[in-house]
């Protein structure tokens, strides 16, 4: 493989810390160098634009586990990977399962609405497939159904709140007013 140099200048700290970290893992700092550019093309990065900041609060219990993967990590691969990174790192993997996980389930209501075609299901049954019913009081009764219990007009309805709110003795008490409340 042919090769060629790279020259820049850096900070003098940065340097020390790369030279450092070069020694205890008996590098050369060409292959640290050549590391890290394969690392950073490795990840996709590309030029984000603008960026937002995340922030939320962990228990210490967590925090700790966090801190003792990250020292183990540094340990087996020899190069430190930061909390962004960690944390950044498991959000695109968990979205990336969440996009196959929705894929495959709208593959799979494609499928069945296929399925249902074939069988000669109707129009309605078809674009109904797959959500549930739901059935209402209005619907089993019909629209302008009312209660069997329901007050007859709107005046024993209001009648029967003002008994509520007046504190009759003779009503049947909290139930009755709300009973009654939910008649009107």
């Amino acid at each position: 493989m042919e090769t060629k140099g790279v020259t820049c200048k850096i900070p003098l700290d940065l340097h020390n810390r790369i030279t450092e970290e070069i020694k205890q893992n008996e590098s050369t700092m060409s292959k640290f160098i050549e590391q890290i550019i394969l690392e950073h093309y490795a990840k996709g990065v590309t030029n984000m634009g603008k960026t937002r900041t995340m922030a939320f609060q962990v228990s210490e219990e967590l925090f700790q586990q966090i801190k003792d993967y990250l020292a183990r990590y540094e340990q087996v691969y020899h190069r430190k990977l930061t909390q962004k990174e960690f944390v950044i790192g498991l959000i695109e993997q968990a979205i990336e399962e969440a996009d196959e996980e929705f894929e495959a389930a709208e593959a799979a209501e494609a499928e069945d609405a296929t399925e249902a075609v074939e069988a000669g299901d109707t129009v309605d049954e078809i674009e109904d497939y797959g959500q549930e019913d739901e059935v209402t009081n209005d619907v089993e009764m019909g629209e302008d159904a009312q209660p069997a219990d329901a007050p007859e007009s709107d005046a024993e309805a209001d009648a029967a709140l003002a008994d509520c709110a007046g504190g009759d003795a003779g009503n049947d008490g909290p139930a009755f007013c709300a009973d009654a409340a939910g008649a009107v």
